[in-house]
């Protein structure tokens, strides 16, 4: 089962390599090929679908819909122009405003909320928009280990380790993960000044957008403070994200309702629901619930493990460049939730402290994430809202971002906890 798995899965990858455009159809195939031949028992398929997410990206698309029609984006966009000199800083400036944001709520979220700014700016400037949405979507990815309640990962380790709100800040004396990953996302500035240096045309914003209701920005911000607030919260429910997000499009779509009297907003907004995202992730977590169920993250994290031995500071380096390049390729959830433990064993056996390779396991699969566009939920929105606008995005469009921008930001937080926690 274990070897037909992997074959599936390189095949898999092959596929939505070679004809990017059919992405979901081949994840949704695998899926289905994995249940059928019992590489993942039906019984556990509830387990495996990350339904908190799916949730999440529903909801926040609809309020996003909304939240495009009311001209909110255009005014925003307009603002961040004033306060650009030319492209390339309208792009940097994006991408640092989406990880201040992801820091704090959920990074598919972020996307949803951000993109449609970074589109509005695109279509101002009448220029591909490509590089700047990919720059949101990885900036997303890194500032979500930043703090307890930026990312799933960032809440299994809390949970595990026993970690609060302030001990990413702050932990045992000495800075927390969350400047390791500040100071990746600053070193990942001149990495964006060399990928975008040809983007020099000035811009300029004339004139101001009529914003026609402030109502869905109310329900966006509403949203990320619940978001916030929930993570310090006991004993929610594992989908709470998702359930904050679709009550309060639910919510949106009765006040627009009762506002405007027209349904016309309503259908479009369900219509605008960008299924082949959603089905995209729905096969992938399948696939890799199935792998994990035959084993191959166990396997993955004991390689890692092997190959370190009692050397800390060659078991830190296969931890993190290790998780790196798990992360492009599974779900960094089920491999977060398999090596914390692992860990925990290792370094008891070496008496020495957890954090180092804790923080370092965090940044490698969160970051990892960043090599290929579908190596993470945020990438996979990010592509399915360029390709509602028109725009295919290839492995290697991606790669162009996504691998300099993983390197350089790892690299600073690699070498950073190091010196802070060996």
């Amino acid at each position: 089962m274990k070897i037909a798995a992997l074959l599936l899965f390189a095949l898999l990858y092959f596929l939505m390599i070679a004809k990017p455009k059919y992405r979901p159809f081949y994840a949704l195939g695998t899926a289905v090929i994995f249940l059928v031949s019992g590489i993942l028992p039906i019984s556990s398929l509830p387990g495996v679908i990350n339904w908190n997410v799916l949730m999440m990206i529903s909801g926040t698309m609809i309020i996003v819909d909304y939240f495009i029609a009311s001209q909110m984006p255009n005014l925003l966009a307009e603002l961040l122009l004033e306060k650009s000199k030319n492209v390339m800083w309208v792009t940097i400036l994006m991408s640092l405003f989406s990880g201040v944001i992801s820091a704090f709520i959920d990074n598919v979220a972020t996307v949803l909320m951000v993109a449609p700014v970074g589109l509005a700016i695109c279509k101002k400037l009448k220029i591909n928009p490509v590089g700047m949405i990919l720059s949101i979507a990885v900036s997303s990815n890194l500032q979500g280990a930043a703090t307890l309640v930026g990312d799933t990962t960032s809440i299994m380790l809390g949970d595990y380790a026993g970690m609060n709100f302030m001990n990413f800040f702050w932990m045992k004396g000495r800075p927390g993960i969350f400047w390791a990953v500040e100071l990746g996302a600053l070193a990942t500035v001149p990495v964006m000044m060399f990928l975008f240096r040809k983007d020099t045309a000035p811009v300029t914003s004339t004139g101001r957008t009529r914003v026609r209701s402030l109502m869905p920005t109310i329900m966006l911000l509403l949203m990320v403070a619940l978001l916030i607030t929930a993570s310090f919260i006991p004993n929610t429910p594992g989908i709470i994200n998702g359930i904050i997000c679709c009550t309060l499009a639910v919510l949106t779509m009765l006040i627009d309702l009762i506002r405007t009297h027209k349904t016309d907003s309503l259908t479009a907004s369900v219509k605008n629901l960008d299924f082949e995202t959603l089905g995209l992730l729905l096969g992938l977590f399948i696939v890799i619930g199935g792998l994990t169920e035959v084993g191959v993250i166990d396997d993955m994290a004991g390689l890692i493990v092997k190959y370190g031995g009692n050397n800390l500071f060659l078991l830190y380096t296969i931890v993190v460049w290790g998780s790196v390049l798990i992360s492009a390729f599974v779900d960094n959830i089920p491999y977060v939730a398999t090596m914390l433990p692992v860990l925990t064993a290792v370094t008891a056996a070496l008496g020495i402290e957890p954090y180092l390779l804790y923080f370092g396991l965090l940044t490698g699969a969160t970051l990892g994430g960043n090599i290929t566009p579908i190596g993470a939920s945020a990438n996979i929105t990010a592509v399915g809202l360029l390709k509602k606008e028109g725009y295919e995005v290839s492995f290697s469009d991606f790669f162009r971002i996504g691998i300099p921008y993983t390197l350089v930001a790892v690299l600073a937080g690699y070498l950073f906890l190091w010196f802070v926690w060996a």
